[in-house]
């Protein structure tokens, strides 16, 4: 790898965190309707589910767009450009999830990284169907073997993809997928744990 393909390396995989970095969720709900849902939802998540719940369908649907697109794109152009051979392709994977759990530009608050993890393997569709295991579990946990609250569901959901995903892919050879599996899925599972619930804004005044 010569210093140009390291330089380029880089800058995708900086713009990856930076994009991810941006919470659409909590953005794009306050620009346009005056509304922070961090403060109006109990786990106080700059997420594309609080979004629904409190802005409703539309809302909720275009920043759950944005949200899986911050993770879908610069994984699909590290693809194009290099493909997966190389272990810095697992810097990219993690790169946005990263981002949205650290989030610098809100805080260091940061997301539970659901929407921008299926964007992240949604990219990953002409490599390796891994999103159809994360999909298949969360629906496997949400209706047949139900895990409630949420957060537990997300944790469980989360820890078996990363172990399926890595032995599945290592399998397959595919080394620099199956580590950024594990460490997204590592992330995202930290985020549940380390998440506290509060009252929501309007049981706060009622209080």
């Amino acid at each position: 790898m010569n210093i140009q393909q390291m330089f380029i390396w880089l800058c995708i995989i900086s713009c990856a965190f930076l994009c991810g970095s941006v919470m659409f969720s909590r953005i794009i709900p306050k620009a346009l309707m005056k509304k922070d849902i961090c403060l109006l939802s109990p786990d106080a998540n700059p997420g594309a589910a609080n979004v629904f719940t409190y802005c409703g369908i539309r809302m909720g649907l275009l920043c759950l767009f944005m949200d899986m697109a911050k993770g879908y794109f610069p994984v699909y152009i590290a693809y194009k450009v290099f493909g997966t051979g190389s272990l810095l392709f697992a810097l990219v994977i993690t790169a946005p999830v990263l981002g949205h759990a650290i989030a610098p530009f809100d805080k260091i608050r940061g997301g539970k990284c659901i929407a921008t993890a299926f964007g992240v393997l949604l990219a990953l569709l002409p490599v390796t169907r891994c999103v159809l295991i994360l999909a298949g579990l969360y629906i496997l946990f949400s209706t047949i073997i139900k895990i409630n609250p949420n957060s537990k569901r997300s944790v469980v959901t989360f820890s078996l993809f990363g172990l399926i995903s890595f032995v599945f892919l290592i399998i397959k050879g595919l080394i620099p997928i199956a580590a950024g599996c594990i460490l997204i899925s590592t992330i995202a599972v930290y985020k549940h744990i380390s998440a506290k619930e509060k009252l929501p804004v309007g049981q706060i005044i009622k209080n």
